[in-house]
């Protein structure tokens, strides 16, 4: 019986994709407006030298936000930021980490190499003879890492990553061999360590070699994030966080005749919490300074007709990361330069249609986003504080890179693009945008990155994230990765600027 209902369902899906393939001339002739000659013009500016790679906070950055709200302006969008307006103020501080001194058991070590340190706490000096062990910092259920010891004011060593185990392998917080989400939340535990008012905190995990290894010489670079998390915010912690290597953490730990494999030995064999207080000397100086700034959301809106206030946002990040420590211009051609050109040249094809009387039902807000590189803060913005409620948004569509042909298709068919997120939280969504390639662009539809166990965990590194996290259903247009991604060689030159304008269509 079942077998014979998923037939039929499968019959009648692939019946209701294929009913709709007949392509509209209208739809067709409004396409036609979106050009490889518009997609080289915009590309040719927002790569250009004058926009020095678009970075954050930067002369680039705000180039690029008046060239997108000019744009929009000449094709006759509306502003709607303050009534008039097609600039949204995204309140963003960048703060700077300086550490003059960090000493585990009278050893010096260094920052970007040994540690690295997070937060915004300011100037603080810390002089301790001994620290306090609180195991994974979990607390749930029976299991208690908290239990017994006292963190007020304290420095605080903590594992972050993974969960205690049992010897066959379950978790001591689930029971059973399904993680739970401390285990794939690093954020969930600090913040419960955060509670507790410790002095500073230590958060040894085995990937922070690698990422010192990959990125140290990146971490004194200012960190940007928005105000309100860095300035008084509910995220607002003065607890500096140091990120340390499990090499350094051993060294804290010899004093008091420990390990960090034996203490892990020790939790999951008993099946309980070996929080304690430990002998061992920290000497740190450091602080934060904090300057507020801000970059802009662009938006422009082209109103519906009889839908109007029901709204679908077409997207996508015009930041890219500046100048590097070289000097050399990351100009960010694919990233995000053509989703950003991909927004500009849809927003074209829908202005020419509404002149001609050619408006869809529902209005289309057209956003170019700030600082998705710095952590999807334009997005996140925009999803706290929306200029159109997002109860009035029925869906989003993300373009950020689909300018390259990524390593996976280069030697096969180039006619494709990643779709991720489309089937997520609406069939129907999934099935228009079937749909319409079928009808249209016949390309291939690559779900590679949309399988919830992709390691690169794409689908939750863009800005539609953060309109799928508040159930807006939202695909994410993706031409892959590529070995110039976030290099200075994501170049005009490299961009296939038809699969662009397929990809835009």
């Amino acid at each position: 019986m079942k077998k014979s209902l998923l037939v039929l369902l499968a019959a009648f899906f692939c019946g209701s994709v294929m009913a709709q393939v007949n392509p509209d001339p209208v739809q067709k002739k409004y396409a036609a407006e979106i050009t490889v000659d518009g997609a080289y013009k915009h590309l040719s500016v927002l790569t250009s030298d004058e926009f020095a790679g678009r970075g954050t906070g930067e002369e680039g950055a705000a180039k690029s936000a008046e060239y997108i709200r000019n744009e929009f302006q000449r094709l006759g969008l509306k502003g709607i930021v303050d009534g008039s307006s097609y600039y949204q103020p995204v309140k963003m501080a960048k703060s700077t980490f300086e550490v003059s001194n960090f000493e585990l058991n009278k050893k010096s070590y260094e920052n970007g190499k040994h540690f690295m340190f997070s937060g915004s706490a300011p100037a603080t000096t810390v002089r301790e003879n001994d620290f306090v062990f609180i195991g994974y910092g979990i607390t749930e259920g029976a299991y208690d890492d908290f239990a017994g010891v006292d963190v007020a004011g304290k420095v605080v060593l903590l594992i972050n990553e993974g969960e205690p185990m049992d010897a066959q392998g379950n978790s001591l917080i689930t029971g059973t061999k399904d993680l739970s989400e401390w285990s794939t939340s690093r954020n969930k535990r600090l913040q419960a360590v955060n509670a507790k008012n410790p002095k500073l905190i230590l958060a040894v995990s085995s990937s922070v070699a690698q990422t010192l290894q990959r990125f140290g010489g990146r971490l004194n670079r200012p960190r940007i994030a928005l105000e309100e998390n860095l300035v008084g915010g509910p995220n607002q912690s003065a607890v500096a966080v140091v990120s340390l290597t499990e090499e350094a953490a051993d060294h804290l730990l010899s004093a008091s005749k420990n390990s960090l494999a034996g203490l892990k030995q020790a939790i999951n064999s008993t099946g309980k919490a070996q929080s304690k207080k430990l002998k061992g000397q920290v000497r740190a100086s450091y602080g934060a300074k904090i300057e507020p700034f801000a970059d802009n959301n662009v938006l422009g809106l082209l109103e519906g007709t009889d839908k109007k206030d029901e709204v679908l946002v077409i997207m996508g990040h015009y930041d890219h990361e500046g100048v590097n420590a070289d000097g050399a211009i990351l100009r960010g051609a694919d990233d995000n330069g053509s989703g950003t050109v991909g927004v500009l040249e849809v927003a074209r094809a829908f202005a020419a249609a509404a002149k001609d009387g050619n408006r869809p039902k529902r209005s289309i807000l057209f956003i170019g986003l700030c600082a998705e590189e710095k952590g999807l803060i334009g997005s996140d913005y925009y999803t706290r504080y929306p200029i159109i409620p997002l109860a009035n948004t029925v869906a989003c569509l993300n373009m950020d890179m689909i300018g390259r042909i990524d390593d996976k298709h280069l030697n096969e068919n180039h006619n494709y693009i990643h779709v991720m997120g489309a089937d997520k939280l609406s069939s129907e969504l999934h099935e228009i945008n079937y749909n319409a390639n079928a009808a249209y662009t016949h390309m291939e539809l690559d779900t590679t990155y949309n399988d919830p166990k992709d390691p690169q965990r794409l689908y939750y590194r863009s800005d539609h994230y953060n309109f799928a996290k508040h159930g807006i259903p939202s695909i994410f247009y993706f031409s892959g990765l590529h070995p110039h991604y976030h290099t200075p060689e994501d170049t005009l030159d490299k961009i296939d600027f038809e699969m662009l304008v397929k990809r835009a269509k």
